[in-house]
Protein backbone atom coordinates (compact mmCIF):
# COMPACT_ATOMS: atom_id res chain seq x y z
CA UNK A 1 0.00 0.00 0.00
CA UNK A 2 0.99 3.59 -0.83
CA UNK A 3 1.13 6.58 1.43
CA UNK A 4 -0.17 9.83 0.34
CA UNK A 5 0.89 13.15 1.91
CA UNK A 6 -1.52 16.06 0.57
CA UNK A 7 0.16 19.69 1.45
CA UNK A 8 -1.54 22.90 1.40
CA UNK A 9 -4.93 21.84 2.11
CA UNK A 10 -7.54 24.71 2.97
CA UNK A 11 -8.78 25.11 6.03
CA UNK A 12 -12.71 24.98 5.26
CA UNK A 13 -12.16 22.17 2.92
CA UNK A 14 -10.52 20.06 5.91
CA UNK A 15 -13.08 21.18 8.19
CA UNK A 16 -15.18 19.78 5.18
CA UNK A 17 -14.34 16.40 4.86
CA UNK A 18 -13.69 16.07 8.76
CA UNK A 19 -17.72 16.60 8.36
CA UNK A 20 -18.24 14.24 5.66
CA UNK A 21 -16.21 11.69 7.27
CA UNK A 22 -18.34 11.96 10.24
CA UNK A 23 -21.70 11.83 9.19
CA UNK A 24 -20.43 8.39 7.41
CA UNK A 25 -18.77 7.04 10.49
CA UNK A 26 -15.49 6.90 9.34
CA UNK A 27 -11.86 8.48 9.81
CA UNK A 28 -10.75 11.70 7.40
CA UNK A 29 -8.09 9.14 5.92
CA UNK A 30 -11.04 6.34 5.23
CA UNK A 31 -13.12 9.44 3.80
CA UNK A 32 -10.44 10.12 1.54
CA UNK A 33 -9.77 6.72 -0.27
CA UNK A 34 -13.66 6.54 -0.47
CA UNK A 35 -13.93 9.44 -2.25
CA UNK A 36 -10.75 8.63 -4.58
CA UNK A 37 -11.75 5.14 -5.47
CA UNK A 38 -15.21 6.22 -6.26
CA UNK A 39 -13.66 8.79 -8.38
CA UNK A 40 -11.67 6.71 -9.98
CA UNK A 41 -13.38 3.56 -10.51
CA UNK A 42 -16.81 5.23 -11.90
CA UNK A 43 -17.29 4.04 -15.84
CA UNK A 44 -16.53 7.07 -18.07
CA UNK A 45 -19.26 9.21 -19.11
CA UNK A 46 -18.51 8.08 -23.09
CA UNK A 47 -17.87 10.30 -25.32
CA UNK A 48 -16.01 13.69 -25.40
CA UNK A 49 -17.92 16.33 -26.81
CA UNK A 50 -14.94 16.98 -29.84
CA UNK A 51 -16.26 13.45 -30.72
CA UNK A 52 -19.97 14.02 -30.42
CA UNK A 53 -19.48 17.28 -32.47
CA UNK A 54 -17.57 15.70 -35.23
CA UNK A 55 -20.62 12.72 -35.78
CA UNK A 56 -22.85 15.58 -35.46
CA UNK A 57 -21.32 16.58 -38.75
CA UNK A 58 -19.74 13.83 -40.31
CA UNK A 59 -22.56 13.70 -42.99
CA UNK A 60 -23.26 17.74 -44.07
CA UNK A 61 -20.69 17.18 -47.32
CA UNK A 62 -17.98 19.32 -48.03
CA UNK A 63 -19.00 22.89 -47.23
CA UNK A 64 -16.70 25.67 -48.52
CA UNK A 65 -17.14 28.97 -46.94
CA UNK A 66 -15.74 32.00 -49.18
CA UNK A 67 -14.18 34.57 -46.95
CA UNK A 68 -15.94 37.90 -47.28
CA UNK A 69 -14.27 40.54 -49.29
CA UNK A 70 -12.10 43.34 -47.39
CA UNK A 71 -13.45 46.63 -48.25
CA UNK A 72 -10.25 49.16 -47.42
CA UNK A 73 -6.64 48.31 -46.72
CA UNK A 74 -5.83 47.21 -43.12
CA UNK A 75 -4.87 50.97 -41.28
CA UNK A 76 -2.54 51.23 -37.94
CA UNK A 77 -3.87 51.48 -34.94
CA UNK A 78 -3.71 55.54 -33.71
CA UNK A 79 -4.18 56.10 -30.03
CA UNK A 80 -5.46 59.73 -28.76
CA UNK A 81 -3.06 61.07 -26.23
Amino acid sequence: MATLTIRDLDDDLKAALRVRAAEHGRSMEAEVRDILRSVLTRPSAGTGMATRIRRRFANTGDIEIEPPTRGESARTAVFDE
